[in-house]
């Protein structure tokens, strides 16, 4: 019987990597991360209320450790860039230590422990441009480090990573996937701020798939 983990950040991918994926691949766990990010209350309040919608279980892991030695904006109190947007300078200011590698090394170790056979993260070829962690080398490389490290020896999937924010938005609104639960935003507060990168990229996917229904709930 096939089982598995996804990271859930209560963001576009990871919500639509698991409302698309659900049954194909038997996901019954989340692992949502607290590392001190600024919009922390809003993607667990949200991926809780995703898992409860998907009837999956939730399981939050806090790092602070991962806080202290994060000094980029996404977590230190300097404010989110919303220039130099889709720019390796704008991947560099909200860039954590390290954070998809230590991801999906801890859910390794749940797989590991409780028999998953996969573990499903939200990786995109936009994100891609930008970030190395979320290339298909990187989920080549890593799932293949967890053939030597776990006993379970599961696989690592990415199955938004040949696709833009654009193309997931049309998978999303094809497959009746509730983006009023979507949570995108690097700041904090009840709405997305619309600024930082994360929500341009959404708000611009939403309107090319005549998603303007969404607009007024999530910005």
């Amino acid at each position: 019987m096939t089982k598995s983990i996804i990271l859930l950040s209560a963001g576009l991918d990871s919500l639509v990597a698991l409302g698309y994926c659900k049954e194909q691949y038997g996901i019954d766990l989340a692992l949502t991360f607290d590392y001190g990010q600024k919009a922390v209350k809003q993607e667990i309040e949200y991926s809780k209320k995703i898992c409860e919608y998907y009837n999956i279980n939730h399981r939050i892991i806090t790092l602070d450790w991962l806080k202290e030695i994060t000094k980029t904006s996404l977590v230190a109190e300097d404010d989110v860039p919303i220039d130099n947007l889709g720019t390796n300078k704008s991947a560099q200011a909200v860039w954590v230590p390290n954070r998809n590698s230590l991801f999906l090394n801890i859910a390794a170790s749940f797989a590991d422990s409780y028999g998953y056979n996969y573990i499903l993260f939200g990786a995109n070829k936009d994100e891609a441009e930008t970030f190395p962690d979320n290339t298909e080398f990187f989920r080549e490389k890593i799932s293949d480090l967890f053939q030597y490290s776990t006993l379970v020896k599961p696989k690592v999937i990415a199955p938004l990573i040949n696709l833009t924010k654009n193309d997931i938005v049309r998978i999303a609104m094809d497959n009746l996937i509730p983006l009023e639960l979507v949570k995108s935003c690097y700041n904090a507060g009840e709405k997305h701020c619309g600024k930082c990168e994360s929500c341009k990229h959404l708000k611009n996917a939403l309107l090319k798939n005549n998603g303007e229904k969404y607009l007024s709930i999530l910005f």
